[in-house]
């Protein structure tokens, strides 16, 4: 009894002051407490999704927006444009010339960023409270008035500035070819998730001035948009800031439905890549179920068993009992259509791939035959419950309560999300981790990638 009061007083501890903790009565009368984050939701009349949250814990204001475009909503041929546009939003609009973006929220003690992935691209500022208005007619401007002053020479411009960044992360990285091999190894031509987020060099360099242009009519309307602020705020104010900046952007039309057309690993496909690179790297991967679905947070634990950590089953046999690896790590990377399960791993001079492999298809198996312990499981449970407060200690920023209000909106229709997100991993037990390996491990279904150094 005094564990599980200790307990709960450090989880009250860690929450911000913007979350509550409300006790959820379960049979017995016992439970995990239940979190519950306060918001304000409302739809303006073009249709922008504006979700409020207080939280006076810190005297800031994050002011973060999703526009539910990535790249899974290009084609084939044209690909890299949402990734373009990330890019493109931050080089000025009608009212806000080039290089004042950055210069006028950094005046104000702020700052900002953006990121793109498959399913959405998102816009992060973080500025002190009473620069809340400034955050909110800088992120209305350029979603009202990009086109404004958007011309061919800015274009290629950014072009140019994508291309050196796929140059950097992929092409001249030590491993980077690995990461566009796989997606196209697991996802057939045609599949939204074939092609690369940062698309391309070739569609780079083929799209038209007037192909972008045509993408962000279709994409970034705010009836395709959702709106958190969150942080120091008055809820009633800041709905009439919101309503004063937001409200006179025009609507534009709703984007198409992207097309999913169906996928499934029918055996295993091998593929061997050079690369400029000193040790040899074995990539492993499966289809699993995509963000939120069952088996997702299963998976992540199943993840953590094989390789979280020192204390994992491979990274202990493979690192430290045989000496045979340099690295080892498995990860499920969740997304909206569908997700991958990968362990990915270097041998050490002297050691090969297939070496690797075959300790890895042993516990693999045998996860898939045993129950992991249960301290094994609640060792994953208790870094996965931390590593949740953690982030929500911050408000702003990739992660942080305001994109997680965005994220469990845009997947659930819920921006409180937190607690059903947290309890399906409060839920598992060991037996459930060893029914994912099995079901969505199959060593006859995945993909095998071999990354070789390159002949000198």
């Amino acid at each position: 009894m005094r564990f599980r009061v200790t307990l709960l007083l450090i989880l009250l501890a860690w929450l911000p002051l913007g979350a509550q903790v409300v006790p959820a009565p379960k049979p017995g009368g016992g439970g995990s407490p239940k979190l519950e984050v306060p918001y304000r939701l409302f739809t303006l009349a073009n249709g922008l999704t504006v979700i409020l949250h207080q939280d006076k814990s810190v005297p800031l204001v994050a002011v973060n927006v999703w526009y539910h475009v990535g790249s899974a909503n290009e084609r084939a041929g044209r690909t890299g444009f949402a990734h373009l546009f990330e890019h493109l939003m931050f080089e000025g609009s009608k009212n806000v010339k080039e290089g004042e973006f950055d210069t006028l929220l950094e005046a104000a003690g702020g700052n900002n960023n953006g990121s793109t992935n498959n399913d959405r691209t998102n816009y992060v500022i973080e500025v002190p409270s009473n620069a809340i208005e400034l955050a909110l007619y800088l992120e209305s401007d350029r979603m009202a008035y990009l086109l404004d002053t958007m011309t061919p020479e800015r274009v290629n411009g950014q072009r140019d500035v994508v291309k050196n960044e796929r140059r950097q992360s992929y092409e001249n990285r030590p491993y980077g070819a690995a990461d566009l091999t796989l997606d196209e190894m697991l996802y057939p031509p045609g599949h939204p998730y074939h092609w690369p987020v940062i698309g391309y060099m070739e569609d780079l360099t083929a799209a038209s001035y007037d192909d972008v242009v045509e993408f962000f009519k279709r994409y970034y309307a705010p009836s395709n948009a959702s709106l958190v602020v969150a942080g120091d705020i008055d809820i009633a104010k800041t709905r009439g800031l919101v309503e004063k900046w937001f409200g006179d952007v025009k609507p534009g039309p709703a984007p198409d439905p992207t097309s999913i057309p169906g996928v499934a690993l029918a055996g295993v496909q091998k593929k061997t890549i050079t690369d400029k690179v000193q040790l040899p790297r074995l990539y492993l991967a499966w289809l699993s179920p995509r963000r939120f679905e069952p088996g997702d947070a299963t998976l992540d634990v199943v993840a953590d068993v094989l390789a979280g950590g020192k204390n994992s089953r491979l990274y202990k046999r493979l690192v430290y009992d045989m000496q045979v690896a340099q690295d080892v790590s498995a990860f499920q990377a969740s997304a909206g259509l569908s997700s991958s399960f990968q362990i990915v791993a270097t041998p050490r001079p002297g050691h090969t791939v297939e070496e690797l492999q075959k300790v890895i298809d042993e516990e693999i198996r045998k996860l898939q035959t045993e129950d992991p312990s249960d301290h094994e499981v609640q060792r994953s449970l208790n870094q996965i419950e931390a590593s949740f407060f953690n982030r929500m200690e911050r408000v702003g920023g990739f992660g942080g309560k305001a994109d997680q209000l965005n994220q469990y909106f845009t997947n659930t229709g819920d921006p409180d999300w937190f607690n059903e997100d947290l309890s399906r991993y409060r839920a598992l037990a060991p037996s459930d981790i060893r029914s994912a390996a099995t079901r969505f491990l199959p060593v006859d279904r995945r993909v095998e990638l071999t990354v070789q150094p390159e002949k000198k």
